[in-house]
């Protein structure tokens, strides 16, 4: 039987320099097969690529520009960024779109950004790996005026209102879902709005090492997330969707794999 698949793991980060196999094998312990390396800067390419050789059947590979890092696009033209992203065989273009929760680019810059990658995702046939915070109108917008021949694309991370859940799906996106939903206090719509995702559409992630999931029952230390916690995080889920655990796992590991490979 199959069995989960992370879709949003920053394994280029500080908190995995030293522990990066044995991170991998507690996930895998806890049936965690497969993770999608994430990209957000390109100085993460490389980095990136050398994880993934080291076992290729375990990993698939976004590549792009995080709208934090979105500056970078400033000293590189379309084609440059085009041939770097496509040097490391990405499954994706992303994680791309916009952030305007603390802008650390500037928000035009996001924006020339977001349409750079979708360009890019729509000349590589690819899909496109996509981020949104406090910034759904725009990134909208930006979607429906490039959307001939858009590529299929999945919104990491949803956090937002049943409004933007539906924009999302009216749209064919697919959506990621984190150890966020596992805050009770703080989630209360948004646990609520996850039952309308049909489960052809649903992908799971930890987005580790960030997003720590509320209610484990022993917090690790410094609070980094990993992937052996997707299980509790999918457990969550089934619970709130009132789908079948086994079947939740099945649906979203196919749903990863149609998308990436």
């Amino acid at each position: 039987m199959a069995g989960f698949i992370d879709i949003a793991c920053n394994f280029t980060h500080d908190s995995f320099k030293d522990n990066l196999e044995t991170v991998i094998l507690n996930a895998e312990i806890e049936k965690v097969e497969k993770f999608v390396l994430l990209c957000a800067s390109l100085k993460d390419l490389e980095p990136i690529k050398k994880i993934q050789k080291s076992a290729p059947q375990k990993f698939f590979i976004s590549a792009g520009i995080h709208p934090h890092h979105a500056i970078e696009v400033i000293d590189i033209d379309y084609q440059e960024l085009l041939n770097k992203l496509a040097s490391i065989s990405p499954n994706a273009i992303g994680e791309t779109g916009l952030d305007y929760y603390r802008n650390i680019s500037p928000p035009d810059i996001q924006r020339d950004s977001f349409k750079l990658h979708i360009d890019i995702a729509k000349e590589l046939n690819l899909p496109l790996y996509l981020h949104q915070r406090e910034s759904h109108q725009d990134f909208i917008k930006i979607i429906k005026e490039n959307f001939n021949n858009f590529p299929p694309f999945v919104v990491h991370c949803f956090t937002g209102t049943q409004a933007e859940l539906n924009d999302y799906l009216n749209l064919g996106a697919y959506i990621g879902l984190t150890g966020w939903i596992c805050d009770a206090k703080r989630n209360v719509e948004l646990r609520k709005s996850i039952k309308n995702i049909p489960l052809d559409r649903l992908m799971l992630e930890t987005d580790c090492p960030y997003l720590i999931p509320k209610n484990l029952p022993e917090k690790p230390a410094k609070n980094i997330n990993e992937p052996k916690y997707l299980p509790h995080i999918a457990n969550e889920i089934s619970e709130l969707i009132e789908v079948d655990i086994e079947e939740l796992r099945s649906s979203t590991y196919e749903n990863a794999m149609r998308f990436f490979n």
